[in-house]
């Protein structure tokens, strides 16, 4: 007789088989069904395939949200152009004088409040600097007072959805303020004239008593021929050939030659009754 191992639970048999794994599920369950083949399976590769379906459904949902928003964005900007509609139509003299105004008016609050909830809203663009990325500049005004390229008039309005630009506003902005013109009444002034002048150019004169006595004792001055003109004096506001004339007459008597005195010779009758005299006078005495 064979003894029993000693870890066996008494009053159980040895050869018990084991207890199968769904034995401990509740009542209304049952166990995995494990499909035939599965030892044989590759996990690696099957893995390998699982992550290339996920990522090709991944750029599939990528591609169907940029063509949803695509649409999206269409139609938000065919919304924007029944607005602009709408704001003609609310300026139609004939609509208002039928009472229409306040219907296209009720329309348009109510179409830019679903604009709104969709992210949508006007730009306001009126006294900044024109961006070439939100404005589409349509003309230009004179503004004083204004710098240039900033707006000062919305001909049709630009919308914001979200962080984008949904469509670009046409503005007239300021123009430069033009150069001022010179005036045609006050005289054209020549940089020749605002100048400072120089020196009056000096004429030489006719040589006068000072330098008659500079030039020597033993030098006779010059006798002045008959009918000589006198010395030109200062001319003030006199015509110029005036002024010529006296310049080329000084000029002239400048120039002439200078006559010397030559002493008169003494005849020998009058030298001897000059001694005569001069003795008689010593007897005299």
């Amino acid at each position: 007789m064979t003894d029993a191992p000693a870890d066996a639970p008494t009053g159980a048999p040895a050869d018990a088989p084991a207890e199968a794994p769904g034995a401990a599920l509740p009542d209304g369950h049952r166990p995995l069904e494990v499909p035939p083949g599965v030892e044989e399976v590759d996990l690696e590769q099957a893995f390998g395939r699982l992550l290339f379906r996920a990522s090709l459904l991944g750029s599939k949902l990528t591609e169907q949200k940029q063509a949803a928003r695509a649409e999206q964005r269409e139609l938000l900007g065919i919304l924007v152009e029944v607005d602009d509609a709408l704001a003609a139509l609310g300026l139609d003299r004939e609509l208002v004088a039928l009472g229409r105004g306040a219907g296209l008016e009720a329309t348009r609050r109510r179409l830019l409040g679903q604009l709104a909830k969709a992210k949508v809203r006007p730009m306001r663009l009126e006294g900044m600097t024109a961006d070439p990325d939100l404005t589409e500049i349509v003309g230009t005004e004179a503004r004083s007072g204004v710098a240039p390229e900033t707006v000062v008039r919305t001909v049709v309005t630009g919308f914001f959805w979200g962080d984008e630009v949904l469509r670009r506003a046409q503005v007239v902005v300021a123009a430069p303020e033009p150069d001022p013109q010179p005036d045609p009444r006050e005289p054209a002034t020549d940089h020749a004239l605002s100048e400072p002048a120089g020196p009056a150019p000096t004429t030489p004169g006719p040589v006068g008593p000072v330098e008659a006595e500079a030039a020597g004792p033993g030098t006779p001055a010059a006798p002045e021929a008959p009918g000589a003109p006198e010395p030109p004096g200062p001319v003030e506001d006199e015509p110029s050939a005036a002024v010529t004339a006296a310049v080329t007459a000084a000029v002239t008597a400048v120039a002439a030659p200078v006559v010397r005195a030559q002493p008169k010779a003494v005849p020998p009758r009058a030298r001897r009754r000059g001694k005569a005299v001069a003795k008689q006078a010593k007897r005299k005495k």
